[in-house]
C-alpha cells in the first residue's frame, strides 16, 4: 500500500494558486506538507482552515533555497513512514488522477525490471504550446522525447521538480537534494546523480499537470521562450558551471548543455530587460561558478 506525501515549497505564494493545488491534492495523497521558505507573507494564516491531520505546515526562518526546503519536507515525510514523496511548486495544477497515473506507471516499470529513480508528468505551460518536457542527451545531441519507449513512459535524463514522484527507498540510496545549489539545476543534479547509481528517471505521458515555467515569456519570431529574473539567471548560469565540475554529470551532457548555455546567454543579453542587469548577473554567475562558490548569493 502506497503512502504518498506531497511536499509543497512556497515563497511569497499566490494564495489562490496555493489553495487550488492543496484542494487538487486532497484526494490524491495521504499527507501534504507545506514548507514555506521564509515568506514575509503569513502563509500559515492562508492555510489555517485546512491545517489538520492531512495537512502540515513547516515555516523556515529565512529563504534557505528550494533544495533545503524540499529536504525539510522529505524529513517530515520520513516521520510518517511515507513510501513516496511527490514534490510541488505552489503554482502547479495536477490533474485529478495524476498521482494515480504515476504510481501505475511505477508499478509497470518495476514489473518490467527497470530501476525507477523518479517519475514525472507531462506538463503544459498555458502561456506556451510546449512539447512534452521530456529530454535526454544521447551522444552529443539533445532529444525531446515525443512518445513513450516502454509502456506509457520514456526514460529521460532528469525531470523538473514539480510533480516529480520519488520512492523513499530511492532517496535512501541517492540522497536528498543538493542544498548548496540553492535554486536552479537542483533537479538536473539529482536526476543525474540517480542515473550515476544505475537508476532511471521516467516521464509519464498520461499523467498531466499545468505548470508555469519562469516569468512572463519573451516572444521571438512567433515562439514564446521562458525568461527569469536577473537573480534567477545568476543561479542558472552559476549552477550550470558548478554542474560541469561534478564527476557524476555525464561528459556528453556537459558539452550539450554548455552549448545551450552559450545560446541562452546571447538570447537573454539581447532580449531580456533590463539588458545590462541580466548581463551583469549572468556574468557574475559564471564567475562565481568557476570559483566554486555555491549557496545563497549574499549581496
Amino acid at each position: 500500500m502506497s503512502c504518498v506525501v506531497a511536499v509543497v515549497v512556497t515563497y511569497e505564494p499566490n494564495e489562490s494558486c496555493l489553495l487550488q493545488l492543496l484542494d487538487s491534492l486532497r484526494e490524491q495523497v495521504a499527507y501534504v506538507v507545506v514548507v514555506d521558505n521564509g515568506s514575509v507573507k503569513d502563509v500559515r494564516s492562508v492555510l489555517c482552515q485546512r491545517l489538520g491531520a492531512q495537512l502540515a505546515f513547516v515555516a523556515l526562518d529565512e529563504n534557505l533555497g528550494i533544495a533545503a526546503a524540499q529536504n525539510r519536507g522529505i524529513q517530515w515525510a520520513r516521520q510518517v513512514v511515507a513510501t513516496h514523496v511527490i514534490l510541488f511548486d505552489h503554482d502547479s495544477r495536477p490533474a485529478s488522477d495524476m498521482v494515480a497515473k504515476l504510481l501505475d506507471c511505477e508499478r509497470f516499470l518495476n514489473s518490467s525490471g527497470r530501476r525507477v529513480a523518479s517519475i514525472g508528468p507531462r506538463y503544459l505551460d498555458e502561456r506556451q504550446d510546449n512539447p512534452p518536457p521530456f529530454i535526454r542527451v544521447r551522444g552529443r545531441k539533445l532529444t525531446r522525447c515525443l512518445s513513450p519507449d516502454i509502456g506509457d513512459a520514456v526514460s529521460v535524463d532528469y525531470l523538473i521538480a514539480s510533480g516529480c514522484l520519488i520512492p523513499m527507498d530511492v532517496l535512501n540510496v541517492v540522497g536528498g537534494m543538493a542544498d548548496e545549489l540553492f535554486i536552479d539545476c537542483v533537479d538536473i543534479e539529482w536526476g543525474q546523480r540517480a542515473r550515476s547509481k544505475g537508476l532511471e528517471n521516467f516521464g509519464c505521458f498520461s499523467a498531466a499537470m499545468a505548470h508555469s515555467l519562469g516569468d512572463e515569456p519573451i516572444r521571438f519570431l512567433g515562439t514564446a521562450y521562458p525568461v527569469r529574473s536577473p537573480l534567477r539567471h545568476y543561479y542558472m548560469f552559476r549552477n550550470a558551471v558548478l554542474l560541469y565540475q561534478m564527476k557524476h554529470i555525464p561528459t556528453a551532457w556537459k558539452w550539450v548543455d554548455g552549448g545551450r548555455c552559450i545560446l541562452r546567454f546571447g538570447f537573454y543579453a539581447l532580449l531580456a530587460k533590463p539588458r545590462l542587469q541580466h548581463i551583469r548577473m549572468m556574468l557574475l554567475g559564471i564567475s562565481d561558478g568557476l570559483q566554486g562558490r555555491s549557496g545563497k548569493l549574499i549581496s
